[in-house]
């Protein structure tokens, strides 16, 4: 039987500095982190109305913690990766998942209820089309819950941060003197700089999609205050989390 899990308050900062300790425990302890971060998102897609019956598409959700939260919650939910290493990170495949790329969704036109993306954006060249692709296969009424972290963050530069803030070559290079390995992610390869201003005026600029929340995903206070404040919104929103609505 799964463990009744309390639902932390969004915003507050009992829960910005739970969800801070678990991403500490990342890479020791992924699964508690990703379960922790599965719930709290779920929680989130719930103020807009229950996840029970909705079909709800996943894209670039790796392991499949997010996928199984939300069939936990009886939505008919199907994740789509196209990394096999991340699709068995777990020791074994997800059930209910498929390998296809984000930019090309093997999905026909709006047959989602939910379209979810969590942290992808930042790894993709070409946001926008991205981002086209994930509002194509949600129905009109349906919503598009998208976040990232942007380059400009304290966590901008991923593993290597924030000594991404001196320049990305030189980031990788401490990173390798301090640890003995490669980064993970090399930018203009698997991590690419995506910023607040430019991404909130292009998603604004769209006749396909309304703006329902654009806030910071774990900012403990004034979540969507701080992404109206142009410059400091890139240091201080974190992660940028839009939750958009498909027009008809």
């Amino acid at each position: 039987m799964t463990p009744t899990v309390t639902a932390l308050k969004d915003p507050s900062l009992r829960r910005s500095l739970a969800l801070f300790r678990a991403f500490r425990r990342e890479q020791a302890d992924p699964a508690h982190c990703y379960a922790l971060l599965a719930r709290d998102s779920a929680d989130q897609l719930e103020r807009y109305g229950p996840l029970a019956g909705r079909v709800v598409v996943d894209v670039g959700g790796g392991s499949g913690h997010f996928t199984e939260e939300f069939r936990r919650r009886g939505a008919h939910a199907y994740l789509f990766e196209p990394d096999l290493a991340e699709l068995a990170a777990q020791g074994h495949v997800p059930r209910h998942a498929v390998r296809a790329d984000g930019y090309l969704l093997p999905l026909a036109d709006g047959v989602a209820d939910v379209c979810f993306s969590s942290n992808v954006l930042e790894h993709v060249a070409d946001p926008q089309t991205f981002l086209s692709e994930l509002i194509r296969v949600t129905r009109p009424g349906g919503l598009i819950y998208v976040s990232f972290t942007n380059w400009y963050s304290p966590w901008g530069g991923h593993e290597t941060a924030p000594w991404h803030y001196l320049g990305a070559r030189r980031a990788r290079e401490r990173y390798c003197r301090q640890t003995g390995r490669t980064a993970k992610h090399t930018l203009g390869e698997n991590l690419f700089a995506v910023h607040i201003g430019p991404t909130l005026r292009q998603v604004r600029a769209r006749d396909d999609v309304s703006v329902v929340s654009a806030r910071s995903r774990y900012w403990p206070f004034l979540a969507s205050a701080v992404t109206r404040v142009p410059w400091l919104r890139e240091f201080v929103t974190w992660n940028l989390l839009l939750v958009l609505r498909r027009c008809s």
